[in-house]
């Protein structure tokens, strides 16, 4: 699922491409993904994209009736202001289509397509289980609706970071990913933050001490930061097409069995139900493997409890 450094490198290259111009068409290729009913969607055809921002980890256009210059933003009043929401999810993901560019994906896989006179934003979606959505709200309270209430993570100082971490007692790894305490953060770079602060992703964050505090919230800014740079220097003023969970750049996410970019050891992993934390065992744990709740079960007595014991 794309997280605040893939969301902030799409913002930029929509605020590029589509800030300022005017929505002439709009298809619906995949009644599904609409998630709302009023106002319908056909309502945004020949309005302005205004501005366009990060909501947790969805994407956010602001749509302002049209002006006579396609080219400038409109001084419509705020309850003329629509606003239309999209969540990628797992496999959604926006791509920029020159006009006469081929879509270069398969017709099943469009959800919809946003017109413009210069180009065509396609919103598609691999896979045949169809969890992104959109939603076409009316004024800012139907936007916050939408809002998880998680704090920026690289706006928050760090005793408000304090207060979200330790507003329920969750392991550190779904502490981060908790939408309701962090927002935009998810699997992927909850690994790389908690590899960063050398801590165990299932220690429980009401128990962290002032320095272990300290880390993580360094850490987490340092991490997200760094993602992002290098995430828009590698689009270097292109569309992002390749828009992925798991680079080789990473230190532990998805690199289980590989060796720990900082001491070598091999990384580890603990899968549950449809994702997996991986970490560095000598790095976050003092070489202790942590439990994996299907083959630590399967072993019992045989599964080892340290990194020297495999």
């Amino acid at each position: 699922m794309p997280e605040l450094p893939d969301l902030a490198v799409y913002i930029h290259a929509l605020n590029t491409r589509v800030a300022g111009r005017r929505l002439v068409g709009v298809r619906l290729l995949s009644p599904f993904v609409l998630r709302s009913v009023d106002p319908p969607l056909e309502v945004i055809k020949g309005r302005t994209i205004q501005a366009i921002f990060r909501l947790g980890k969805r994407i956010v256009l602001t749509l302002a009736a049209a002006t006579d210059s396609p080219s400038s933003p409109t001084s419509s009043s705020v309850e003329d202001e629509l606003f239309l929401v999209v969540h990628l999810m797992i496999a959604g993901r926006l791509r920029w289509r020159e006009p006469h560019q081929k879509p270069g994906v398969g017709p099943r896989m469009i959800l919809a397509a946003f017109e413009f006179e210069h180009g065509t934003l396609l919103f598609t979606e691999a896979g045949s289980k169809k969890r992104a959505s959109l939603h076409l709200v009316r004024g800012r309270r139907g936007v916050e609706a939408l809002n998880r209430g998680g704090v920026e993570p690289l706006e928050v100082s760090l005793t408000q970071f304090r207060e979200s971490l330790t507003r329920e007692s969750h392991t550190l790894k779904r502490t981060l990913t908790d939408p309701h305490l962090f927002s935009g953060i998810g699997n992927a770079y909850s690994d790389e933050i908690l590899h960063a602060a050398r801590l165990s992703p299932l220690k429980l964050s009401r128990t962290l001490s002032d320095d272990e505090s300290v880390r993580l919230y360094e850490a987490t800014r340092a991490t997200l930061t760094m993602w992002s740079e290098r995430l828009e220097n590698e689009a270097a003023g292109t569309f992002p097409e390749k828009v992925t969970a798991f680079r080789d750049e990473m230190a532990v996410h998805g690199r289980f069995k590989k060796p720990c970019p900082v001491c070598g050891a091999p990384v580890q992993r603990i899968v549950y139900a449809a994702n997996e934390c991986n970490y560095c065992a000598r790095c976050q744990t003092g070489g202790r493997l942590l439990a994996d709740r299907s083959l630590s079960r399967l072993l019992k007595a045989d599964w080892p409890r340290y990194l020297d014991d495999q």
